[in-house]
């Protein structure tokens, strides 16, 4: 055997089935990935402080109840349209929506404190995260709830001011 048919020989026999290997695994860890967009049926935002959670949003049936500047608790229905979930959607999965804990709570804080749940809701899968604005773990966590608390507020102000304008 001359030295060019060795190298293609050791080419074809490792790296050739190696590639297939990689590209059959990982396609299937995308055509299986747990939350897909396809699959998405709603999102359920609740928010408030401590235990009573009286600001409430539910993407399924289009019930957003709100405690308005007056303290008044205001009653509508607002759905959101397939951009502003799809947003949410990659909005979550880029901030790593999927890999935060469950319960992200300080027990040691007493009082009154911002407190939201979060939850998306998928065919076959759901994600339910509580967040405290007290707790105390990583930074990092914290900023991502942050910033998707953020998101998914902004999203319903726009829905509501959108609904007001076309009445």
């Amino acid at each position: 055997m001359t030295t060019r048919s060795k190298k293609v020989f050791l080419v074809m026999s490792i790296v050739v089935p190696f590639m297939a290997y990689c590209l059959y695994y990982y396609g299937m860890m995308i055509k299986n990935a747990p939350y897909k967009f396809s699959e998405f049926q709603s999102i359920h935002f609740e928010y408030g402080f401590g235990d009573t959670l009286n600001n409430i949003y539910d993407s399924k049936t289009g019930e957003y109840q709100f405690v308005n500047r007056r303290d008044s608790l205001v009653k509508i229905k607002m759905y959101l349209n397939k951009d502003d979930l799809l947003y949410l959607h990659r909005k979550a999965a880029d901030l790593g929506f999927w890999d935060f804990p469950a319960n992200e709570l300080n027990p040691d804080v007493k009082g009154k404190v911002p407190r939201f749940s979060i939850q998306f809701n998928y065919l076959r899968k759901s994600k339910k995260v509580m967040f405290d604005a007290s707790f105390d773990g990583d930074p990092k966590l914290k900023d991502a709830n942050e910033r998707l608390i953020k998101e998914i507020q902004t999203i319903l102000n726009d829905a509501e001011a959108r609904q007001r304008n076309v009445k």
